[in-house]
């Protein structure tokens, strides 16, 4: 195992020193997400990775009436079952979801994009993990997050356009920038492949996400506004919610996310992705 508290630490003076009187480069409300060297952020509900439904107008894909998602530790577990009723979806989505639906009643293991390696995009994100702590390094050009489960790492460039010719990507380029106190990102370029949440909804390469970043309950709650718009998997733009609760980090813990020899108990399963080719 390692540990990157002395990055933290560097971070929270760093984001500190942005809120402070007479900050040059940003004003005195900055949101300060890594105020020490021990503050992490994990879900605050058992169902951590479940998106939370607003109080108004279109929200995310929930389970099926009377199927209810029980995660392990909650009572007897339950797979997710989504709710095909939701109004908002194209029939391409309806389709691509009964079609999970139909593998859980018949018995099969559902597909969860952290257990095969795969990143988890953008809105997923967000409910990528149920357990595992979430870490922020705030810098004056940028913002990183870093999720324990399989390291994956998001980087947001503050107040730079997006690029001009984007190339569809896990993660897209994320745009940001702070509004009073909230760290507001724009999410574009991203690719068609992970879902946007665990029930498996689909989308295509032409969503756009905005995250909306706030801490509440005096700095003990971190909470995220996520707006997702694809006109060509849903009717309208729909709105939906994630909350962490503050944590004390530990040594941060290797979790590499690799191909190994499990058998999987004779179940056919997703692909881990790979590469065709080197990035560099």
């Amino acid at each position: 195992m390692f540990c990157f508290r002395k990055v933290c630490t560097i971070a929270g003076l760093i984001a500190t020193s942005l809120a402070m009187p007479g900050a040059a480069s940003a004003p005195a409300s900055v949101p300060n997400f890594a105020p020490d060297d021990h503050t992490s952020w994990v879900p605050a509900r058992a169902e951590g990775d479940e998106f939370i439904a607003p109080q108004s107008g279109p929200g995310p894909v929930m389970a099926e009436a009377g199927h209810p998602y029980v995660p392990n530790r909650r009572g007897q577990p339950t797979y997710r079952i989504a709710d095909l009723s939701n109004p908002n979806l194209k029939p391409w989505v309806v389709e691509k979801l009964k079609a999970a639906n139909d593998r859980v009643r018949a018995g099969q293991v559902p597909f969860l994009p952290h257990e095969r390696c795969w990143p988890g995009g953008v809105p997923g994100w967000e409910v990528y993990t149920r357990v595992r702590p979430l870490y922020f390094i705030q810098t004056p050009k940028q913002v990183t997050m870093v999720d324990e489960l399989n390291h994956e790492v998001r980087r947001i460039y503050l107040n730079v356009p997006h690029s001009a010719n984007l190339k569809p990507s896990w993660y897209g380029e994320s745009i940001g920038h702070y509004e009073g106190d909230e760290l507001v990102v724009d999410t574009a370029g991203l690719n068609d492949i992970p879902p946007v949440d665990n029930y498996g909804t689909p989308h295509t390469d032409k969503i756009h996400v905005i995250e909306r970043f706030r801490l509440t309950d005096g700095g003990k709650t971190l909470q995220a506004t996520v707006t997702v718009d694809d006109p060509a998997a849903f009717n309208r733009p729909w709105t939906a919610v994630q909350r962490w609760k503050r944590g004390e980090s530990r040594a941060f813990e290797e979790d590499a996310c690799a191909e190994n020899n499990y058998s999987f108990l004779n179940y056919d399963v997703v692909p881990i992705p790979e590469a065709k080719k080197a990035d560099f």
